[in-house]
């Protein structure tokens, strides 16, 4: 593409670099920026407002997708499904404190066992630990 210059020259144009690539961030700045304008969250936005966003939100997928992408690995399977994704939210103390409220379908929920429904064990089957031991003569 061309474009006039001063003067009447012709001149080449540079190609379109985008606002992602600048920043070197996988999601898209110019999209959450527009998102924010149109979402009215406030009168006027900064230009460093939707980077910083872009980059929080990616920082979160890529988290949430690696510790989904070892609990897929451990139950031997090739594809994360929410059931993965469950268990590693649910699993992480951090993004489950941000995530506490949050329901994910099809995930399930966390294998626990209330210790009160366990059977009690027996005197036969505990070990003689409670017993004090006679101390060893030499």
């Amino acid at each position: 593409m061309e474009a006039r210059g001063a003067g009447g020259r012709r001149r080449e144009r540079k190609k379109a670099v985008s606002k992602s690539i600048k920043a070197g961030l996988q999601f898209p700045v110019g999209r959450i920026a527009r998102f924010l304008k149109q979402g009215r969250y406030a009168q006027r936005t900064g230009t460093g407002a939707p980077i910083y966003l872009a980059a929080v939100l990616e920082y979160l997928a890529a988290e949430v997708l690696e510790l989904a992408g070892n609990a897929a690995r451990d139950n031997k399977k090739t594809r994360i499904n929410p059931r993965h994704v469950l268990l590693a939210v649910r699993n992480d103390e951090e993004l489950g404190k941000l995530l506490k409220g949050v329901t994910i379908a099809s995930g399930g929920v966390l294998p626990n066992i209330n210790p009160v429904l366990l059977p009690k064990k027996t005197s036969s089957d505990a070990p003689k630990a409670s017993q004090p031991k006679s101390p060893a003569k030499a």
